[in-house]
Formats: structure tokens, sequence, C-alpha cells
């Protein structure tokens, strides 16, 4: 049977679902007592003149509960402001005292918010929530509480990965055909003011446009085809820049550019360098390339993974904590070997828990000759496989190898949760793609989803505590009544 469903004509009728308070058991209020609130508000501040002039600025809690809000529901800047204006809830996080129909801020100070948090803010940030969860984790004493620490114990998972930028994929022959687009388009600004006194330079864009379609369009076009339109984008870029430098002889300015393409012309250059230094080389590779005009400090990282060998972006270098809790031990935006970072990862394990880890799960590039002498020197177990040549399979040792491969194979499974980790960033966060273009706006990205990983974790055990609580006091609940029964069972 299908009722008919009145039509919702006014606003009165609508019944309020919270009765005028906020629910104590919702995520987000529970949320709110996890974040170091007054740290947040300390770095925040620190970047402010303590001056009288101009509006007052935002809240540390405002600005960093945003970009919170933004990471843990990945949406973009706009629809993170809207969802701010429509939800209670997320307002009660960002510490405000009533409801505001009226949007808090607007959605570009997203940007200023991630450029007012550096690195080290951001680093001081995380730590400072995991050593707050460890610290409810150790609340509980135990029997040993008396007895000195050990010299080793727990597990350190380490592992690297690439935090692909929001960038098509990148050529030689695409970079050079958007070089000269954007010089052509600088070339139209500059001549504005010489129209009467000046002819106006001969781009042959239509020509050039011609040229790179019929080699782009090709489905496997060959090398020298492929060399050959290289070439040619090589020198109608260059025909370009002479071209920009004759007008500015000519009494055109660099003021008629924005900063942006400013910006843009400088990079143009180095490319055009890179590219006719490799183009004259006969060379695949050149240090600091350029891969995108827009955002020159990307560079391509070499992951080596099926399907996608190159990614473009930053690499994070992390470390995974027995608890489940990861800290970032290093961010760049150029390639580098991340089994360097091993030792520096093992010094700060052994700052934050006062003892080495038993065994350090790591991938086959951290297993390098210099790793395994320190790690040996420390007695800690570097889990990987043993150098030189495996021993004959005889009856004697067949015991030993088998116990071996075993403890082998349950080191890969101990490793799968770092792994996940990079999984829950990339495809439950904002890590899979990074739609920040500045660097230290990205960078602000990247930490703050690793932070909201180490939020929802903190979290989850708190519900889980409370949930046992709850239990426990329900099972204490039953036993009194039950005694109680009994008893007057007795007396009766």
């Amino acid at each position: 049977m299908i009722r008919n469903q009145p039509n919702q004509t006014e606003f009165i009728d609508f019944i309020h679902p919270f009765g005028g308070k906020l629910p104590a058991s919702n995520r987000w209020i529970n949320l709110s007592q996890l974040v170091p609130w007054e740290d947040v508000q300390t770095l925040y501040s620190k970047g402010f003149k303590k001056t009288n002039m101009g509006a007052p600025a935002l809240s540390g809690r405002i600005a960093f509960g945003a970009l919170i809000i933004k990471e843990r529901l990945c949406c973009t800047d706009e629809e993170t402001v809207s969802q701010i204006q429509e939800n209670p809830f997320l307002q009660y996080f960002l510490g405000l005292h009533q409801y505001e129909e009226a949007p808090l801020f607007d959605p570009s100070m997203m940007v200023h918010f991630r450029s007012r948090f550096s690195q080290e803010d951001l680093q001081k940030i995380n730590n400072e929530i995991i050593t707050s969860a460890l610290s409810n984790e150790d609340a509980q004493p135990s029997e040993d509480s008396d007895q000195d620490p050990p010299s080793h114990g727990g597990k350190l998972l380490v592992d690297a990965t690439c935090t692909p930028a929001d960038i098509t994929y990148p050529t030689d022959l695409k970079l050079l055909n958007e070089a000269r687009e954007k010089t052509e388009s600088y070339i139209d600004l500059l001549h504005d003011p010489l129209i009467s006194k000046r002819r106006k330079p001969r781009t042959y864009r239509i020509q050039a446009r011609k040229k790179y379609l019929t080699v782009s369009k090709q489905k496997r076009p060959g090398k020298k085809k492929i060399r050959k339109a290289i070439r040619q984008q090589l020198g109608f870029v260059k025909r370009n820049l002479s071209h920009l430098d004759t007008l500015l002889e000519n009494g055109s300015s660099l003021t008629l550019l924005s900063n942006y393409q400013l910006g843009c012309l400088q990079v143009i250059h180095t490319l055009y360098a890179q590219q006719l230094q490799k183009h004259e080389s006969h060379s695949n590779s050149i240090q600091d390339r350029i891969v995108s005009i827009s955002q020159p400090h990307i560079r391509p990282i070499v992951r080596g993974k099926s399907g996608t060998p190159v990614e473009f972006g930053a690499k994070l270098s992390i470390s995974h904590l027995a608890s489940g809790y990861v800290t970032v031990d290093k961010l760049s935006w150029d390639a580098y070997n991340e089994s360097g970072d091993l030792t520096g990862q093992i010094e700060s394990y052994r700052k934050r828990f006062g003892y080495y880890p038993a065994s350090v799960h790591a991938d086959t590039i951290y297993q390098t000759r210099s790793n395994r002498r320190y790690c040996k020197e420390l007695g800690i177990r570097l889990t990987g496989k043993q150098l030189g040549r495996p021993p004959k399979q005889t009856e004697e040792n067949k015991a030993v190898l088998e116990a071996k491969k075993k403890e082998m194979q349950q080191d890969e499974r101990d490793r799968i949760p770092v792994e996940g980790k990079f999984g829950n960033a990339k495809r439950k966060g904002s890590l899979g793609r990074i739609m920040a273009k500045l660097s230290h706006t990205a960078e602000s990205v990247i930490h703050v989803g690793i932070i909201v990983l180490n939020l929802d974790k903190y979290l989850r055990e708190v519900v889980c505590w409370l949930v046992q609580l709850y239990l426990n006091h329900i099972k204490l609940t039953n036993i009194r009544k039950s005694r109680n029964e009994i008893f007057y069972k007795v007396l009766a």
C-alpha cells in the first residue's frame, strides 16, 4: 500500500530534529575534542603583526578546521564553504557558539589558510595529535609500570610514494606547443601600445598549429617525426622570444603582463633552454626538467609501478608506527632515494618512545648495505632477503629454511598497513590528485591529508573506548540485577 505524501508548502511545519541542542554523539563534535586548538592558534597567529589597524583576522580554529573539513569531505573550496554554511555541526567544529546563516568567509580564503601553515607548523600539530593519542592508550596502569623501559620494542613501517599533481601527461612536443601559444598571446599584449607605431611581428601561428596537429593526432608517430616536430616548435618559440625582446626595445613594457604571465614567461625561457639542450645532445633526461609551465616546481618521479612507471608530483616519505599513526618524515618536489631517510626515521622512533624498534619493515630499496650495517649495530632486525646466494636446501637445514621463509612472508604481511595508509589517503582523501597549484599550498594539502588520517584513527579509538565503557556498564548493571534477584529470592 502506498500512502499519498503531503506537499511541503511552508517551512513553519518543518520539525527540527535536534530539539534546540546538538547531540553529543555526533562525529564532528567528538572530533573537535581531539584537535589541539590552542597549539593551532599559537602557530597560526605568529604570522600576523600585532597592530590595531585593519579588519580582525579569522581565528586559527576556523582556518585549520576548514582545511580538515575540506580534506575529510573531499570537496572543493566552494563546496566547503557551502557545507559549513548549511551544517550546524561543522560550525560547532569551527568554534562558533551559535548558528550563522551567512557564509563565514569567501572560498578564496582557503588559499590563504593553506599558505599560513608551514610544513613545520603542520608537523608540530600532527606530532601533538599522535602524542595525545598515545598518552591516552598508556593511561591505564600496567603491572610492569615500575620496570625500566626496554631497549627495543614495537615495529616500524616505512615507505614512500608520490602524490600526483593535477596536470596533463607532459610530452616535449606538448610543452613546446603550449609555450608557443603563450608567447603568441604575450606578443599580442605587448604590441597593443605600438599598434600605430610599429608593424606587428609575424608569428606564423596558423602554420605552427597545423604542424603540431599533424604529429600529435597520429596514433603512433615515429621517433623521426616527433623529433622533426620538436625542432619546428623550437624554432617557433625562439622566434617569438626574440619578437618579445624587440617589442621591449621599441618601447613596450612588461607591466602590461600580469604576475602570473611574467612567471610563465620566465619558465618558458628555461623550458626552451632545456628542450634545446635535450634536442641537440640526443638525450632523454635533463636535470630539473620542467613538466608544467604553470607549475614549474613539479618534477617527474620514477616509481616503477605497472601502468604508471612515472608520476608527476611531490615525493612523500612516511613512518607508520605500531599504534597505527603516521608521521611525515620528508616531503620534496625533487626525486630522491628514500633509503637515505631510514636512519632519521629510526632515530625519530627512539626519540618518541625512548627505545629503538625491534624490527623495521621496509621495501627492497631500503635494504642497502649501509642501512643493514646501521640496523645490525643497533640490534634492529631489518626485514628482507639476506645478501649473497641462498643456501642449498638439505635435510639438516630444511626446517630452518622453512622457518625463515614463513618469517619473510609474515614480514610482508606486516608491511601491508603502511600501503593501506597510502590507499586511504589517495582514494578516500585528496592525495590521489593534488589540486593546489602553488608549491607551499600543495604541501599544506599533503600534510593535512596525513593529519586527517591520524584524526580518523584517533576518533575510532575514542568511540570504541566509549562503546566498551557502555557495554561494561550494562554488564555490571545486569550482574547487580541478577544478584539482587537471587538475594530477594533467598530472603523469600
